[in-house]
């Protein structure tokens, strides 16, 4: 391939100082060379913009994660944007792949696997759930666009966090256009994960939900649910960690509760 086509990575940051770092040194460290790294910072109190400006572009943006993605997306000069959150690490090939993909297969969108990483019991619960997320294509979604068409289908819906990848993802394909997927691995660096981290994540996710459930009825039946067919797929692989999966088990309860319980505030306004 030659090192022609531009290709832009948007990292949207939030005091971002413990996983900042490692994200964009492994963008850095593609082997794909034709790259600009574009940070969008939410008005960070840390070190986040100390280490963002040593690797590319820095604006501040605001109020959240779907917001900075689209400014990151307007201010790109390449054909083809990559979103990358600031706790995530790519490993080399990514990009090239995702190039490769793209020209080869005149596609416009690409999917990049997700595996969980991080310390103690809870993150390697999380761990486990997201191996069984593999190819499910009720969970996987697209970060990889040809700029021109993520424009056409609208870039992200500003009034979700949480859901707003399903929902580009629902819209690109309801438009016809193609999404693939690569083998290249993203290392998602839970760090060590705690319960009712992982609940206030949930919760605050919930009070951005409804949207997409009035959007998504049916898809969103499928992905908001503790019984997700991924989970009967591989139940070899539950098997293989009982205990793992029993923490899996009662997680899945408890942020499926904390997310009720964001959702139900949005609707009654509390």
């Amino acid at each position: 391939m030659e090192d022609k086509l531009l290709v832009s990575v948007v990292v949207p940051t939030k005091n971002s100082e413990n996983t900042l770092l490692r994200c964009l040194q492994s963008i850095k460290n593609q082997t794909y060379n034709e790259i600009e790294i574009i940070i969008v910072d939410n008005a960070s109190t840390d070190k986040t913009r100390e280490i963002a400006e040593r690797f590319g572009k820095v604006y501040v943006k605001g109020p959240e994660r779907s917001a900075q993605r689209n400014f990151g997306a307007r201010k790109a000069s390449g054909d083809y944007v990559l979103f990358v959150d600031s706790d995530m690490e790519l490993t080399p090939n990514v990009v090239e792949q995702c190039l490769t993909k793209v020209l080869a297969e005149q596609g416009s969108a690409i999917t990049v696997p997700e595996i969980s990483v991080g310390e103690g019991f809870w993150a390697k619960c999380k761990a486990l759930e997201k191996s069984c997320y593999m190819e499910d294509k009720a969970i996987e979604a697209p970060r990889f666009f040809e700029k021109r068409v993520f424009w056409e289908i609208g870039g992200y819906d500003e009034e979700m966090t949480g859901p707003e990848d399903w929902d580009l993802f629902l819209r690109i394909r309801k438009m016809g256009y193609d999404v693939s997927r690569i083998n290249a691995l993203i290392r998602h660096h839970e760090g060590r994960l705690s319960l009712y981290r992982s609940m206030i994540k949930k919760y605050c996710y919930g009070k951005k939900i409804d949207k997409y459930i009035r959007t998504h009825p049916h898809m969103a039946c499928k992905q908001l649910t503790i019984l997700r067919s991924a989970y009967f797929r591989n139940w070899r692989r539950l098997m293989k960690d009982p205990v793992h999966t029993l923490g899996l088990i009662v997680m899945k309860f408890c942020e499926l509760g904390a997310g009720g319980m964001g959702l139900v505030r949005s609707r009654l306004r509390i």
